[in-house]
Order: structure tokens, then C-alpha cells, then sequence
């Protein structure tokens, strides 16, 4: 359950990190593992576990599937916290703006949150409680 080599440049294009000088390889690719998807045929990441109730074992019937845009997003997050320190000035009849910087990461991280996949919750039934049963516990 590995994100591909692809995979890993693709992000690395979009967030505008061409050398591994601050982002490696197998950083991206844990920022890309973090947001697993169902795959083509439905196939969820993670089923319920079969020998320990209420945990959640790795599919072996899925496809590695990813949302780059959501590892995008927050690495353009990432870099906007770096350049937060970043303010604006005046010297020598020059005006420096270097808050445009974080500017910029802010919305580049907006654009890929707002092109991630659409998320859902699944709910199951949970029995009916009797009214003698105690709800403190």
C-alpha cells in the first residue's frame, strides 16, 4: 500500500518542489498514504477486522488509490506556515511586500483543498437499548 513513483512526481508538480532539497520522496510519499480513497471497483482502504472488533485491517482487494490534491493542499499549507513570518516594508524609497508569498501558498493550498475528493461517512444501526439498561456505563 504504497504510493507509486508517478504518483510521488505528479504532487511534487504541483506544489512546485522540483528537488528533494526540502521534500524527499518518502515524505511526499507519507503525506500521500494519508488519504487513502475507494478504488474504481468500490473497494474501501481498510475493512472491519474479523478478529478484533471494532479495528480496522488493510483491504487486500484494493488498489492503491490516493488523493493527491489533499497531500497538494497540505504541503501549499505547509509552506504558507513557513513564509507566515514573512512582513511587509519600507527602506531606501523601496517598498517590499513579502507577505504576497504566503499569499500565494494560502491559495494555492484553498485550490487543492477544494479539488479533493468528496469524503463520506458510512453509519450502521446500532441496536435498541432496553429502557432498563443503564446508559451511565
Amino acid at each position: 500500500m504504497t504510493a507509486t513513483a508517478a504518483e510521488v512526481a505528479r504532487v511534487r508538480r504541483m506544489v512546485n518542489e522540483p528537488t528533494e532539497t526540502v521534500y524527499d520522496d518518502d515524505l511526499i510519499e507519507e503525506l500521500i498514504e494519508m488519504y487513502p480513497l475507494t478504488d474504481a471497483r468500490g473497494e474501501d482502504p481498510f475493512i472491519e477486522s474479523q478478529t478484533t472488533p471494532g479495528t480496522l485491517d488493510d483491504n487486500p482487494d484494493w488498489i492503491a488509490t490516493y488523493d493527491l490534491n489533499a497531500a497538494a493542499a497540505d504541503i501549499w499549507a505547509e509552506k504558507a506556515s513557513i513564509l507566515s513570518q514573512d512582513y511587509d516594508f519600507q527602506a531606501d524609497g523601496g517598498k517590499y511586500s513579502r507577505s504576497q508569498a504566503y499569499d500565494q501558498a494560502m491559495r494555492q493550498s484553498r485550490y487543492y483543498r477544494a479539488r479533493r475528493s468528496i469524503g463520506t461517512i458510512t453509519q450502521s444501526p446500532r441496536p435498541l437499548l432496553d429502557a432498563s439498561e443503564d446508559l451511565t456505563n
